[in-house]
């Protein structure tokens, strides 16, 4: 699998805060916020559920992904997804570091991907424990 993820109780708008705050306390800014569900309204004229997908980046994790590998920038930033299911619950997906990185066969790149996916991981338990209080 490709990513992992929680169900979100509060609104879409709850969730990304929630998200963006946890994410900055790991280190991580928001270097894209694309409202996908906006986009395909106003360019194809399709109305979907909310969806917003979150460029998120830690600027000295990428460092040392560019440092290993240049042409890493082709698999990053670490995406969240922030969207609203049919039922009106909210899911937020995050991007499984690993899985993605996992591309390149490089050594270093490789363990940092561990370092990402452990602290996305501490994401997830935050906005979890901060949804169920």
């Amino acid at each position: 699998m490709y990513g992992f993820s929680l169900t979100y109780s509060g609104t879409l708008e709850q969730a990304v805060a929630a998200a963006t705050e946890a994410l900055a306390a790991e280190g991580f800014g928001i270097l894209t916020q694309i409202d996908v569900d906006q986009t395909l309204r106003s360019k194809i004229g399709v109305e979907v559920r909310p969806y917003k997908i979150l460029g998120a980046c830690n600027p000295s994790l990428a460092h040392r992904a560019l440092e290993a590998d240049p042409d890493i920038g082709l698999l990053l930033p670490c995406n969240v997804v922030v969207r609203e299911e049919a039922d009106g619950r909210i899911t937020v997906a995050f991007m499984d570091p690993e899985a993605v990185l996992a591309l390149t066969d490089n050594p270093t790149v490789s363990a940092l991907s561990r370092e990402v996916r452990e602290r996305l991981q501490r994401v997830q338990t935050v906005l979890s424990a901060k949804d169920a209080a």
